[in-house]
């Protein structure tokens, strides 16, 4: 999930920098944690953040200061469920490579289903936050089994439970995911089986590197 937000979006896409921001807010509360029991170590640690220049370190700076915007209702359960969806897609392939596949996700309309889409606005994508955490080369979202399935395709059904609101907001939602070997063949730059030859890179990739000689 970093590293191909990291390594494979422009320097300055959102994704890229909002990735940035999460790690070192993660530093930055892990380091003052740790500091009274390690305080060389914690102080050591700050010095070195590259973004905290003529820093006062970290015993100077106040304790955790965590901004409430973190706390954006629905989010924990959106990254949980599709946890819990990867985790059934996982365990349908057995320890394969999981870029080799694509994964369908049915889920009837619900409320998981609109925290799917919080996460994959798309129908389909190789590059949404959903198909990063399912750690597959694409990943499609429907509210119904596609026609075209297989009467003998192997899908896996599982449920998630919803709480939100302090336990006001519950609700049982079932899902199915299906994986199937994807067609494409592999980026030579992102390493995803999303490419229509292997000698050329996707067409994600080709949009990044074009904005990034346009930018130079």
């Amino acid at each position: 999930l970093l590293s191909c937000r990291l390594y494979c979006e422009e320097a300055k896409d959102p994704k890229r920098r909002s990735c940035q921001t999460v790690l070192a807010e993660a530093l930055d509360i892990v380091v003052r944690s740790f500091a009274p029991i390690l305080p060389h170590l914690a102080e050591e640690v700050f010095q070195y953040i590259p973004y905290k220049k003529d820093s006062e370190g970290v015993f100077r700076t106040g304790w955790i200061n965590a901004s409430s915007a973190w706390k954006k209702p629905g989010i924990e359960e959106a990254i949980e469920g599709a946890c819990a969806m990867r985790d059934s897609f996982l365990g349908s392939i057995s320890g394969k490579n999981a870029l080799e596949y694509e994964v369908i996700i049915v889920i009837e309309p619900g409320l998981l289903f609109e925290l799917m889409e919080a996460l994959q606005a798309e129908e389909t994508s190789s590059a949404s936050q959903l198909n990063e955490i399912m750690m597959a080369s694409q990943t499609t979202l429907l509210s119904e089994l596609p026609k075209e399935t297989p009467s003998d395709a192997n899908i896996i059904k599982g449920t998630f439970l919803i709480n939100l609101e302090g336990g006001d907001i519950c609700e049982q939602s079932s899902y199915k995911v299906i994986a199937r070997p994807i067609a494409k063949a592999k980026c030579p730059r992102c390493r995803r089986y999303t490419a229509e030859s292997s000698s050329t890179p996707c067409p994600r990739c080709l949009q990044v590197l074009a904005a990034g000689k346009a930018s130079t």
